[in-house]
């Protein structure tokens, strides 16, 4: 989104905010665009001071570009996350050779968390071992 200082013909000053600069040319020579203060739709964009990123900035835009959904399909996948870390063992370096002893029948079969190289995860793969990484997901966003 791109935030611009405008102002109509009869001087009053507003933001307006657009998805492009070809959205706000678009929705003016529409007539879409009207000063809050006496709707006036002869309205120009005024000079401006360059935006500068900060790290607070980027969170506030983080925030309110993820959407409803986007929020709830998070919350769905850190539920998911979260249930699989509760119901299964954290065997952490040793998960290679456990999934091979439950793959081989050589242990009981149970969920496992751990820790495996890319390598590692391969070469179960390739010995028809299901396993998969879990996400890690941003932090909590209000």
């Amino acid at each position: 989104m791109i935030r611009y200082t405008l102002s109509c013909d009869n001087g009053h000053d507003f933001e307006g905010w657009f998805s492009s600069s070809d959205d706000f040319d678009r929705q003016v020579e529409r007539k879409l665009v009207s000063c809050p203060s006496c709707n006036s739709t002869s309205v120009a964009k005024q000079l401006m001071a360059p935006s500068v990123a900060t790290a607070r900035k980027k969170e506030t835009t983080r925030a309110v570009i993820m959407d409803q959904a986007q929020k709830e399909t998070v919350a769905k996948i850190r539920e998911l996350v979260k249930s699989v870390r509760e119901n299964a063992e954290d065997v952490g370096e040793r998960f290679p050779e456990e999934a091979r002893k439950i793959h081989y029948g050589e242990a009981e079969e149970r969920g496992l968390i751990g820790k495996a190289t890319a390598e590692e995860a391969v070469a179960l793969l390739e010995e028809g071992i299901a396993v998969a990484p879990l996400p890690i997901l941003p932090d909590e966003v209000n």
